[in-house]
């Protein structure tokens, strides 16, 4: 069956046809059936190069013969859930080598469960209710997360869902990444209340957005000063632009950390962990509850044991290198409108007059031209993560020719086929 017959029988199955909304892209989205290195493979027999990698999951490639090799060790001897196994112990003193900062930490099934914890945990460890984060920042799917800002220039959440009481998101303060005096102003009002920062130290999901030159360090030192707590969020960034997390880059340890994705190496995951001073409050060692069946389950410790192992003796700068060329080809048309934000191995392509800096100017993006962009591009092979507001990444698994070839079709699309740089020829 083709994508369009698929499709067909989903959207009797699932709301939307699919299992998550940014899955979803008009008419219909394609189906996949298989995957190796760096390349997918859809129902309708096309073969694109990957550049969305399960959204950021699948950093060492898929099917990467070492890992598969050293995951069927640990699964030779299949053992049950629910239960303590030595493989957890084993990721959990990786995990600790790599983010010092990590001194206990309990594994969860998914970034979602993570942030929804590590918010729990700050509010358990510091007896406060209010949660900071910031606008446009995505720490999951649970009420506490799903927060938008209101008006005004110091504001309480407004739920960003149906289903989300009032009175839940009016324990959310969000406020304005990369915005000193929004977050100082935020605190000087509520400072005593709030229990917690929480923000991606680098903004992956509106898009690519870098913190600004001494931000995150102030987070640090605004939150000390008050007596909060400052979680980072590295889901995303955990263990992808070196071996560890991107706080140990810039030197800025936050109070608890969380992490998934590239840790189970494409494997159901999530972390949240911190000191032990803080995190011995987590049941059964203290009173703040969390739970779950399949946490630490075998088959993710074992995929993320692997993961690690190779990750370890990998080149990073490679991948770093292959995300820079994809910047440097598609530089000339900043001044006709697209913006290339890249940190690392990650990147985002906007269509924007302007810069983007935070939620406001990624906000002001045409998604219309970036959906064209991202319909021109499949038709010629090249997958990118399907919304204006998500990142693309460089993987281990991604070659030279492979991103030459892809950074010569994303120019000829923006030159030609969208016309971005007009006619020549006129």
């Amino acid at each position: 069956m083709n994508s369009e017959d698929l499709f067909k029988k989903a959207i009797k199955l699932f709301p939307g046809g699919v299992n998550s909304p940014v899955r979803f892209y008009e008419p219909y989205p394609l189906y996949f059936s298989r995957a190796s290195g760096s390349r997918i493979f859809d129902a309708d027999g096309n073969e694109y190069l990957d550049f969305s990698m399960g959204f950021g999951a699948n950093f060492a490639g898929y099917g990467n013969a070492e890992i598969l090799s050293e995951t069927m060790e640990y699964m030779g001897n299949p053992v049950p859930e629910g239960v303590p196994t030595r493989g957890e112990i084993i990721l959990g003193e990786m995990v600790k080598e790599a983010v010092p900062s990590v001194e206990m930490m309990r594994f969860v099934n998914s970034g979602t469960e993570a942030t929804m914890h590590a918010i729990r945990l700050a509010r358990g460890y510091t007896g406060r209710k209010l949660i900071l984060k910031m606008a446009g920042g995505f720490h999951g799917a649970h009420d506490y997360a799903l927060v938008d800002a209101g008006s005004g220039v110091m504001t309480f959440g407004v739920p960003a869902s149906k289903g989300i009481p009032e009175e839940t998101a009016k324990t959310v303060i969000v406020g304005q990444y990369n915005n000193v005096e929004n977050i100082e102003e935020i605190f000087k009002k509520y400072g005593k209340d709030i229990a917690a920062v929480i923000t991606e130290p680098v903004m992956g999901n509106m898009g690519v957005i870098p913190p600004s030159p001494g931000f995150l360090q102030f987070l640090r030192e605004i939150t000390e000063r008050y007596g909060s707590l400052l979680i980072f969020d590295e889901v995303i960034t955990g263990f992808r632009f070196h071996y560890g997390a991107y706080q140990d880059l810039i030197k800025v340890h936050p109070d608890i950390t969380t992490m998934g994705k590239i840790l189970g190496g494409g494997m159901p995951v999530g972390l949240f962990g911190g000191s032990e001073e803080i995190m011995k409050n987590i049941s059964p060692a203290g009173g703040i509850y969390q739970s779950g069946t399949f946490s630490a389950n075998p088959f993710t410790v074992a995929s993320g044991i692997a993961t690690l192992k190779f990750l370890k003796k990998s080149n990073y700068e490679s991948t770093i290198e292959l995300a820079r060329w994809i910047e440097e080809k598609l530089s000339p048309y900043k001044d006709l409108g697209v913006r290339v934000n890249r940190v690392y191995n990650m990147f985002t392509v906007f269509f924007n007059e302007k810069d983007v800096v935070d939620y406001s100017t990624a906000r002001s993006s045409d998604v219309k031209k970036f959906f064209q962009f991202f319909r021109n591009l499949l038709k010629n092979g090249i997958y990118l993560s399907p919304g204006q507001f998500e990142a693309s990444f460089i993987g281990m698994a991604h070659t030279p020719e492979e991103i030459e070839m892809a950074a010569f079709k994303m120019a000829y699309a923006l030159e030609y086929d969208m016309n971005v740089g007009g006619d020549k020829n006129q």
